[in-house]
């Protein structure tokens, strides 16, 4: 794999290397990008998916690499900019007046870390509640509040940032910037040429999501509640709007004040008037999705085709947005008016102008964005967009959204064409042994190949168990029978288990079913989903002492447990993504045969690294199965068994599998 990387930086061409676990990917990708960059003098950025292989990167292959190389260099991690505190802005923020309760928390803990922070990084800040989440925004750096007259470049902690990636050999970001980087110009990264793209294979996820819109009642009306809110104690107003007001009839003379008084009640009066227009069209959005049938006990998705809005309920929807639109236009208008005022006041020295004129900029944008969105989802559909409606049945919170349809063009245009090497690379990127479906989805046509097997022995370390009784995923007693054979091999093996669902509505249903007859036995069920964020579950089920883990997608790769705390990992079903997915339903549209082009190599490649999650390191010995009979019973099924490393392949009745599992893992045979 080094010499693949080298050879694509040297000629220089794009690549696609498959690498199989305990290859040693992320050092065989570093020492070529390392040399690379400094005997060339180009830096080379390495982007990652997850926050754990960046923390990998960061705090172990590259500090391992600058202690053993001959060569010096330096490699720093950078994120997008409003993960970084803006100091001036919080200086502002603080001279507002009339600070709610949140606004007043969010403040009070600023204040405490800021002096103690190093970085400025949102990450070190514990923000649980939404309302502070929200509210980061007011005080992150950003390009159109922070510039050089406002912000010291010696106390931005994003200059200094984006200095140290200047001066570095290697950057090491997440998909989300590169992609942010590339779609809005920003530049947020220094110039480069060179890239690695780890964790490859959710480059067309991350793609999607970073061109995607989606706006739910909540934050729209937070939008408009920071420019305008009436306080109930006094009848006054807060806001920024109010603040904008405040600013400038203490330095204007008195001649002006009558019209500033004016344009700012027409602003609070326009803000007024679109809050009830946003509270209406969800009104009518909601009787709309109570029309339809069906949608898990979690969430429902409607997707907004043509069917659905020929539906009688719709008209009210349209209807609807044509009021709320226009009254979101006259926000629009009222704040452009609001703008010239302002630059009208530049020579009465209002206090902290630049910085009102580069926010109301940024309320407008972010207003229009909204705007225009909305009439794209609801009012002007494109063939090139997916569009649906979505309700989360907890809450009952609907949300709009925005998607792409095809990504492929605008990664080869805005990310492969622009730059002399890419690298693409990931332990799943091929299906039936071939690069095909990614290149497709990507279109990298003209992207090299390699693949690099695992040094494992699967063989001899791995036994996959095939039940042949179980029943099919949807009849009649699959469900009991998992939960029978999960109680009956964690007590055999002690737990060590790993369980892998697709739904979150099968996986609630096992762990309230299988909890107490394992609790008797000693051993605790983790699950997905029970408040524990996702690091701290992997660090109890690795150091309990007899445990097991129920997880859904995220849980499919990305847990890297080696030794003997993971023994077994148990896939409940085939992880096909959900057809009635507007995004898995928009796309399986565009081809011929969709299950076949389409459904099944997205499968393979969760499938796989579903199996991955067991073999970490030489040493590991243990058991994957597999409680989906369709790999035996269906014709596609082989497609998925084939694509996985040679190993010791076992079929029989369910009830054996625990006492075989004991006999692979403890005692080296069946």
């Amino acid at each position: 794999m080094l010499a693949s990387v080298a050879g694509a930086f040297n000629e220089p061409n794009h690549l696609m290397v498959e690498a199989g676990t305990g290859t040693g990917k992320s050092v065989a990708y570093l020492i070529p990008a390392i040399y690379w960059a400094v005997q060339n003098g180009q830096r080379v950025v390495i982007s990652t998916n997850t926050i754990n292989l960046q923390d990998q990167l960061i705090n172990k292959d590259i500090p391992m690499l600058q202690k053993i190389l001959p060569v010096k260099f330096k490699a720093v991690a950078l994120k997008g900019r409003s993960n970084y505190i803006c100091p001036h802005r919080v200086q502002l923020f603080r001279q507002k007046e009339n600070l709610n309760p949140k606004e007043l928390r969010l403040l009070a803990k600023l204040l405490v870390w800021l002096p103690s922070t190093t970085t400025g990084d949102r990450e070190e800040l514990f923000m649980p509640d939404y309302a502070e989440q929200a509210l980061w925004h007011q005080v992150a750096s950003d390009s159109t509040t922070c510039t050089a007259r406002t912000c010291s470049a010696e106390t931005c902690f994003y200059a200094r940032a984006r200095r140290a990636a200047e001066s570095a050999h290697v950057i090491v970001v997440n998909h989300a910037l590169l992609l942010a980087d590339i779609a809005v110009d920003s530049r947020v990264i220094p110039e480069y040429k060179y890239l690695i793209i780890d964790e490859a294979h959710h480059l067309e996820d991350s793609v999607t999501s970073q061109l995607s819109f989606e706006v739910d009642q909540k934050s729209l009306g937070q939008l408009l509640s920071e420019l305008s809110q009436p306080l109930r104690s006094s009848g006054q107003r807060a806001g920024f709007i109010h603040e904008v007001a405040r600013r400038c009839l203490s330095a204007a003379p008195p001649h002006v004040r009558g019209d500033i008084n004016d344009i700012v009640f027409k602003c609070h009066e326009a803000v007024e008037k679109a809050g009830k227009g946003v509270r209406q069209l969800f009104t009518v959005l909601n009787a709309f999705v109570t029309e339809f049938p069906g949608g898990s006990r979690y969430n429902q998705k409607i997707r907004l085709t043509e069917d659905t809005r020929a539906q009688p309920a719709w008209s009210n929807v349209e209807l609807t947005w044509d009021h709320t639109g226009a009254s979101l236009g006259e926000v629009s208008k009222a704040l452009g008016i609001l703008y010239t005022m302002l630059t009208e006041l530049e020579s009465y020295d209002v206090a902290n102008w630049e910085e009102l004129l580069s926010t109301l900029t940024f309320y407008r944008g972010q207003l229009d964005e909204v705007r225009s969105n909305l009439q794209v989802i609801l009012a002007q559909p494109s063939r090139e967009r997916i569009l649906w409606v979505e309700q989360n049945m907890q809450s009952k919170a609907l949300s709009l959204h925005n998607a792409p349809l095809h990504v492929g063009n605008l990664v080869h245009e805005h990310l492969l064409k622009p730059k002399e090497s890419v690298v693409l690379t990931s332990a799943t990127l091929r299906t039936n042994n071939s690069f095909e479906y990614f290149q497709e989805r990507l279109h990298l046509w003209d992207a090299e190949e390699a693949a690099v097997g695992s040094p494992f022995d699967y063989e001899n370390n791995t036994l996959l168990y095939l039940p042949t009784d179980i029943p099919e995923p949807e009849a009649p007693g699959h469900q009991k029978a998992v939960e029978t054979a999960l109680i009956n091999l964690a007590k055999q093996i002690r737990g060590r288990t790993l369980v892998l669902f697709t739904a979150y509505t099968q996986l609630r249903n096992v762990a309230g079913n299988i909890k107490g007859p394992l609790a008797e036995a000693g051993i605790v069920v983790y699950e997905q989903g029970d408040g524990t964020n996702r690091r701290q579950m992997l660090e109890n089920f690795k150091n309990a002492e007899q445990a097991i883990l129920l997880g859904t997608r995220s849980f499919w790769e990305g847990v890297d447990i080696p030794g003997s705390a993971l023994s077994c990992v148990v896939i409940t079903r085939i992880p096909f993504a959900v057809p009635s997915d507007p995004i898995v339903a928009a796309r399986a549209e565009t081809f011929d045969d969709a299950f076949s082009q389409y459904s099944i190599p997205q499968a393979i490649l969760m499938f796989r690294q579903g199996f991955g999650r067991l073999i970490r390191s030489h040493q590991d010995r243990g058991v994957v199965a597999i409680f989906d009979r369709r790999v035996m019973s269906k014709s596609y099924g082989s497609a998925f068994l084939e694509s996985l490393p040679h190993v010791t392949e076992q079929r029989g009745l369910l009830a054996n599998l625990p006492k075989m599992a004991e006999d692979w893992i403890d005692y080296g045979g069946i």
